[in-house]
């Protein structure tokens, strides 16, 4: 390639001088300069170290669960429980036909009695085998990062084997702390490490079932790891986001304390609509779905039933207000033409000539 170009400026000389030449054949250098460095694998190294610290860490997210670990309120909840492990096929690029030919697909396998309508029950029914779903997948990610902590292949963990991999993950050596902790040394950790390490000692004691003895079954850390399947974790998941929201004490929760804004200022108008969004769709939640007995008070029990992925009783209740959003004709089922139009609702992706599709899709 340097010679082509070479030849190239010399064609060319008589017409434009040396400066083409010389400026060609720098190009050149310069290129092959590049291509014989060695990549820098820095990115490489911090991409692996947190793929390794999100394989050992409780994730932020589960998928089914109505609130997130921090109290948020989950935003792809209704996809989650409509497309199950589908949850990434639906692509603003795929083709719309195809997406459209996929959602009808589903339609199908929703419309049990197959009178082109989805009735409440069939969606709850939908929705719980949606949920199932993502508990299967849960625990086949569970088994993969259990045998990662569990060096010794003994089929328990101890608190001190996973925090010897934690710390791995953050950037320390293994040896040296796996070295620290045998000989009941300090470690050296930053302010919030230690902050998050206690967090997930607290976790830890509450996934170990009696008699506690720190060391965590393939079960028990599967628990540790998704608190939705094990009704203590989950109480306990409860309990932590209580504490976060109730700001005068009572272990419970009012709808102002439910609503409150995360710490920060509004400080431009694209803020105060988001911050009013949140007030907005928290209230809704708050109101029409976990205070059950409608009192203006949300207890610990309520909080735990609405956030119960396995609980059928809300899953029909989410099924009903599924169907609300897209019921156009008021007649308390879904019918192919408003599953299509309300598409970002059910996959988040708009799949546009909804109606001129329907039946070709069909």
């Amino acid at each position: 390639m340097v010679w082509s170009w070479v030849a190239m400026a010399s064609r060319w000389g008589p017409l434009v001088g040396l400066a083409p030449c010389c400026l060609w054949l720098l190009g050149a250098v310069l290129l092959m300069d590049a291509s014989a460095r060695p990549a820098n694998h820095s990115s490489t190294r911090e991409r692996a170290a947190n793929r390794e610290e999100n394989e050992i860490l409780p994730p932020d997210h589960l998928n089914g669960v109505k609130l997130e670990m921090d109290g948020h309120l989950n935003r792809g909840f209704h996809q989650e429980v409509f497309l199950g492990k589908d949850l990434g096929g639906f692509e603003e690029d795929v083709e719309p036909r195809r997406s459209r030919r996929k959602l009808m697909v589903i339609f199908s396998k929703v419309d049990v009695n197959t009178d082109r309508k989805i009735s409440a029950k069939e969606m709850q029914r939908w929705i719980m085998e949606k949920t199932a779903e993502h508990f299967q997948e849960a625990m086949e990610e569970s088994k993969t990062h259990f045998r990662a902590v569990d060096p010794d292949g003994d089929g328990h963990v101890s608190w001190d084997e996973y925090k010897v991999k934690f710390l791995a993950s953050k950037g320390h050596s293994e040896k040296e702390v796996a070295d620290a902790i045998r000989l009941n040394e300090e470690l050296k950790v930053d302010e919030e490490t230690q902050e998050v390490l206690e967090n997930l000692k607290d976790r830890w004691y509450q996934a170990d079932s009696p008699p506690a003895d720190l060391l965590l079954t393939e079960e028990e850390f599967l628990s540790f790891l998704h608190p939705e399947h094990s009704r203590g974790m989950l109480r306990f998941m409860v309990k932590e986001i209580v504490r976060d929201l109730d700001q005068d004490g009572d272990k419970q929760l009012s709808l102002p304390e439910f609503v409150s804004l995360p710490v920060g200022t509004v400080e431009n108008q694209q803020g105060q609509d988001i911050d009013d969004n949140w007030v907005k769709d928290r209230k809704k939640e708050f109101e029409e779905l976990i205070d059950s007995n409608h009192d203006g008070i949300v207890t610990a029990e309520e909080l735990e039933s609405y956030m119960d992925p396995m609980n059928e009783y809300n899953a029909l209740n989410e099924a009903k207000q599924m169907i609300a959003v897209a019921d156009e004709n008021q007649n308390h089922h879904l019918e192919p033409e408003e599953v299509l139009k309300y598409s970002e609702f059910f996959t988040g992706s708009k799949l546009v000539d909804y109606a001129r599709s329907v039946h070709e899709e069909f």
